[in-house]
């Protein structure tokens, strides 16, 4: 049952982050093993919304899909992501998004937790999802200069 949690403090702020988070349909231009991702439905939810997204993930020969929905609540700045269906046993994913008191920039904490359906799949993806996920806040922190330039932040 493999889960990766991580807390990083970033040189933006927690709205611009947690929108970078939100938009998944631009995810396939730089999340690592993710080469497509689709919206299948979208409805606002209080202040936030929920959507249903299908991401295609790969690396060399092996592909696969899975459906997670995946709520937004930007009062909160919170993500939240549960499985739907795919090639895993279970699925979760939360994404916590705070500015610093002292206004230097944010932090971003990622939670994670996982299971693959078959033995056989999570030996051969396995090793690989878990360098992906350890890579995923650093990838959305480097989408956040290439989106919104050099920080402002003090």
């Amino acid at each position: 049952m493999p889960s990766f949690k991580t807390t990083r403090h970033i040189a933006f702020t927690a709205s611009q982050m947690f929108a970078l988070v939100a938009d998944v349909e631009r995810y396939p231009e730089f999340l690592p093993l993710c080469t497509g991702l689709s919206v299948l439905s979208r409805r606002p939810v209080g202040e936030g919304e929920e959507l249903t997204a299908r991401m295609n993930i790969g690396y060399k020969a092996i592909s696969e899909s899975f459906t997670t929905r995946v709520l937004t609540k930007p009062n909160d700045l919170k993500i939240d992501v549960s499985y739907l269906n795919g090639p895993f046993k279970r699925l979760i994913n939360h994404w916590t998004f705070r500015d610093d008191d002292v206004g230097t920039g944010s932090t971003i904490d990622f939670f994670i937790d996982y299971e693959f359906k078959s033995m056989l799949m999570g030996a051969l993806m396995g090793a690989m999802f878990d360098q992906a996920f350890r890579r995923f806040a650093q990838a959305f922190e480097e989408r956040a200069g290439h989106v919104y330039g050099k920080s402002t932040r003090v």
